[in-house]
């Protein structure tokens, strides 16, 4: 048996990403979850998949929506109307624009709120959308302090460390031109079946149906129906079965 994670982002970003999701799970292959706590939809994306076993993980935001913690608390990650930055920005600096206290205040706001909402501790611990050392710093002190199973970023998709004994090695390729999610897949796959069970590949996507709300906020949009097709596909299950493929979640994770 060959351990492959599957993961799905960004619940809460809108309703038609929630819808996705619950797609992805109800009738495709997703058992991995990453929550945005901080979006006007993450509640009716929880309320959704309430009745599912699944792991949730807090999908760290400080580039969409409104902060949790008080804006005038965390300036260097808010615009003048009380906004996160938007991910461009960091990516049009070369130099790092995230203050680390205050990007503790907010990640640790969103961690209070994440017990709140989900009733228990996060599967995995990680970010989204933006690279910052500092947001890096700020997630590994929150994790550090409560015990968190921090997973952490490499811009890069090096493999990270993940908890005591684990490796992960990332695919992720929705960003690109061309993406094929199957192709991504069977590369995940094959990686599988060619290295040790400790270190696990993850192939990272983004389901979702496309509404007014998520094409206004986010540059990635055709890959999420194409990803709801494919994780929702009989051929990618007979793929898992056929490969003999577990769809570990983190909380199997050591």
């Amino acid at each position: 048996m060959n351990n492959l994670i599957i993961r799905a982002d960004d619940l809460g970003y809108s309703k038609g990403v929630n819808y996705g999701i619950y797609e992805s799970i109800k009738n495709g292959i997703i058992n991995n979850v990453g929550v945005m706590v901080n979006m006007a939809d993450t509640k009716h994306g929880l309320n959704l998949l309430k009745d599912f076993d699944i792991d949730i993980g807090m999908h760290t935001v400080i580039c969409a929506g409104k902060p949790i913690s008080d804006p005038n608390l965390i300036p260097s990650l808010v615009t003048e109307d009380g906004y996160f930055k938007a991910s461009k920005t960091y990516r049009q600096t070369d130099h790092d624009l995230v203050n680390l206290d205050e990007v503790v205040i907010e990640i640790e706001a969103q961690y209070q709120y994440f017990l709140k909402l989900v009733g228990k501790k996060p599967a995995y611990f990680e970010a989204h959308a933006v690279y910052s050392n500092n947001l890096l710093k700020g997630l590994k002190i929150v994790a550090d302090k409560y015990d968190l199973p921090l997973l952490p970023f490499d811009l890069n998709l090096d493999p990270v460390k993940f908890k005591k004994n684990t490796t992960i090695t990332s695919f992720m390729d929705s960003m690109k031109p061309n993406y094929n999610p199957y192709t991504t897949f069977n590369n995940a796959i094959n990686f599988a079946k060619n290295c040790p069970t400790n270190n696990v590949p993850m192939m990272v996507c983004h389901p979702g149906f496309l509404d007014q709300s998520i094409l206004n906020q986010s540059s990635l949009t055709l890959p999420r129906p194409q990803e709801v097709a494919f994780l929702c596909d009989s051929k990618t299950r007979f793929q898992v079965i056929d490969k003999n493929i577990h769809l570990v979640r983190y909380s199997e994770l050591s």
